[in-house]
């Protein structure tokens, strides 16, 4: 056949170079929608944020920029400083035993024993349960006229101020923490059970080890990425803990505030008509900083224990 009158031919490599283009450009578009939402609701308030921690701004005035100063009246207020306190405090006392009991109970229900299924379904009810329905739960159930004191009545043990007392009130937060948290870690690590060798627990058996020397011998090292990935995450959400002390302590933050943890006190300082948006960034920014040290930490602890 004849070519068209005045078409000039296509050469192969300007076709070549098109298709190589086309394929470059191909997974940008794919993940261009999903890009859009990071940038949108991600990337673009944190750098809001980040922008916002270095003016004076507040909810209804945009602000003018201050530099450090926030950052400064940060190391003198006291109200920080107890919410730094708190949330460090929940760190040492709930990741430990985050990382220690959902281990306990993988154990107990990684058995094939009768109706175990119902009891992982029973165990993984808490993390299904919406965490404002749990937490009010809770403050019924520890309330002066609750179940819990009722039951230390009929012992004669008297009312316990579970919600009234400083110390009392941050125990039963973490305790609710750990309780909602033990299910959902319970999963990981029954997922890392199930790829744990049963041979080297029938080879510990036949060297005469009992169940607590293969426990520590066999099931411990085998599970050490596992239980790191359940200490840094844990590790995260009890740093950055809201809903629980919220909801138990009110907004206040219990008696005089004691109990208030760093994100309660970001909500409190940058909410309403008078909000200090400026002061409540860098209190953001903070948090941030400290929760990224906080995942090193708990990665460089992992990395020496490998090493050595």
């Amino acid at each position: 056949m004849q070519r068209a009158a005045g078409r000039t031919p296509e050469r192969p490599t300007a076709r070549a170079g098109r298709v190589r283009t086309h394929r470059a450009a191909s997974p940008w578009l794919f993940l261009l929608p999903g890009l859009g939402v990071v940038a949108a609701f991600v990337l673009y308030p944190f750098l809001s944020t980040v922008h916002k921690a270095f003016t004076d701004a507040r909810t209804l005035t945009p602000g003018t920029w201050v530099g450090l100063r926030n950052f400064r009246d940060m190391l003198d207020d006291e109200q920080f400083r107890v919410a730094l306190r708190n949330s460090v405090l929940y760190v040492v006392a709930v990741v430990p035993l985050t990382v220690l009991l959902p281990l306990l109970l993988a154990l107990l229900v990684h058995k094939k024993l009768p109706g175990v299924t119902f009891f992982r379904s029973a165990f993984y009810t808490p993390v299904v349960a919406s965490v404002v329905v749990v937490s009010l739960i809770w403050g019924w159930m520890l309330d002066d006229r609750g179940l819990v004191n009722g039951i230390l009545r009929f012992l004669g043990a008297g009312p316990v101020a579970f919600l009234g007392d400083q110390w009392l009130l941050l125990f039963s937060a973490m305790a609710l923490t750990v309780w909602r948290g033990l299910s959902y870690y319970m999963i990981i690590y029954l997922a890392a059970l199930a790829n744990v060798p049963r041979e080297l627990h029938e080879a510990a058996a036949v060297d005469g080890a009992g169940p607590l020397r293969r426990f520590v011998s066999v099931t411990v090292p085998a599970l050490r990425s596992t239980m790191v990935l359940v200490g840094a995450l844990s590790s995260v959400a009890a740093f950055k803990v809201f809903s629980e002390v919220y909801l138990l302590a009110g907004p206040t933050g219990g008696p005089a505030g004691q109990d208030t943890t760093l994100v309660m006190l970001v909500q409190r300082t940058g909410t309403g008509l008078n909000g200090r948006v400026g002061y409540a960034s860098a209190l953001s920014l903070a948090v941030f900083v400290l929760t990224l040290l906080l995942m090193l930490l708990v990665l460089r602890a992992d990395r020496k224990e490998a090493d050595g």
